[in-house]
């Protein structure tokens, strides 16, 4: 999937891939604001915001660096039946944005479908999960203090200014679930500026950085961090456990007094032996659940267009007479004659099915048909279409 915004971070940071990930800070700017107002607007998260039931801890609003509490800025919204549902309002929340505060919405990928592709994307950029967070700061406000995320990120700045600091690392490589608490900041600035409409920042796990429009006056912010955590070794002998319950010498309880101590050292050698750390990257991307899609019903017409949706770029497979394709937990097997088709239809770009078939024959439309039911792709509804509209171009059109 050819995606802009992949593109643009690529051009902004110097990369070719994604290989940079987690090797150290990078910063520099895309040079196209109107890709930065396409990907999230001011006013579409407010929206977002608007038309939902939001709640803590995925919708928060600080002021003066504290949290405000969610009954000041969101009420219950009862239907003429009874019927209760927290939903954020309005009035109170442009009141605290005029005062000077922070609104933040994580996972806008779930709600937003521009923001949805663009994870997906990056996801079969990366070949890691990502999840996407917005921050809205208004005037002077001030943002949270010096801290460190524990996964890489990619700050894209999409409108206004705010004043950055980030400082290296004092602890290499932390993790959530660590043998070190990792509470004191570095001394090192690595860099501190002024981040403004088009700019990227990559920081690496653990880094420790802190971002606010203290004394910046009138004014407001907007960026987007997309979360990439990437798998680590502790994520292979987490993995590791799960496969060593199917032999019956992990399944024993330990005896304190006998013991089988040497046979089970030499069960788990021959375990890791077995199953590498390749073997995990590769069956954590095929084994991933499937992504959420609006169902396709004959009810609803006919099937018109599609896009692939799984969250890694499926596996294509040809094995003479036939080609096996493999995603989201899933083989599928199709004739040989159907690899045109297919190729275009997992490409991750939108096909509309009449052009395809002109493209790579009228098999498209059965493979289409086989691959919306078994949910590694998706019908293009005119919502989803709209995640891609100027950033993703149809497939081989």
């Amino acid at each position: 999937m050819e995606h802009r915004l992949v593109s643009a971070v690529e051009d902004a940071l110097g990369w070719q891939g994604s290989d940079g990930l987690g090797k150290g800070f990078a910063r520099g700017n895309m040079g196209d604001r109107a890709l930065a107002s396409r990907i999230l607007s001011p006013n579409r998260l407010l929206d977002i915001a608007m038309r939902r039931s939001l709640s803590r801890p995925q919708f928060r609003c600080f002021q003066n660096g504290v949290e405000v509490h969610p009954a000041v800025y969101c009420t219950d919204s009862v239907s003429p039946r009874g019927q209760s549902i927290s939903m954020a309002d309005m009035r109170s929340l442009g009141r605290l944005l005029r005062e000077g505060a922070t609104l933040i919405l994580d996972q806008v990928n779930v709600f937003d479908p521009t923001m949805e592709v663009a994870c997906r994307a990056l996801q079969w950029w990366s070949h890691e999960r990502v999840q996407v967070n917005a921050y809205l700061t208004t005037n002077d406000a001030a943002g949270f203090p010096l801290h460190w995320d524990d996964h890489d990120v990619v700050i894209v700045q999409l409108a206004g200014e705010k004043n950055w600091e980030v400082r290296a690392a004092t602890r290499r490589v932390p993790m959530y679930r660590d043998a070190d608490p990792n509470d004191t900041p570095s001394d090192e600035i690595i860099w501190s500026g002024t981040v403004r409409v088009g700019d990227v920042m990559h920081i690496p796990r653990g880094h420790w950085h802190q971002a606010t429009r203290s004394g910046s006056g009138p004014g407001q912010s907007l960026h987007v961090t997309f979360g990439i955590t990437k798998r680590t070794g502790a994520s292979w002998l987490a993995w590791l456990a799960d496969w060593c319950r199917e032999r019956e010498i992990f399944r024993h309880d330990l005896d304190r007094r006998h013991g089988i101590g040497e046979p089970l050292i030499e069960a788990a050698a021959r375990l890791i032996g077995e199953r590498t750390p390749a073997d995990f990257l590769t069956a954590y991307e095929r084994e991933t659940t499937l992504p959420r899609h609006v169902p396709f019903l004959d009810a609803f017409g006919t099937l018109d267009a599609v896009v692939c949706t799984t969250h890694f770029p499926p596996r294509i497979q040809e094995n003479g007479e036939t080609v096996a394709v493999e995603a989201s937990g899933k083989k599928l097997t199709f004739a040989a004659k159907a690899l045109p088709a297919l190729r275009l239809l997992l490409s991750g770009s939108p096909v509309p099915l009449d052009l395809a078939a002109v493209v790579v024959g009228t098999e498209v439309a059965e493979a289409a048909e086989i691959l919306v039911k078994e949910e590694m792709c998706a019908v293009l509804t005119p919502e989803l279409s709209s995640g891609y509209t100027g950033l993703v171009t149809s497939a081989g059109f």
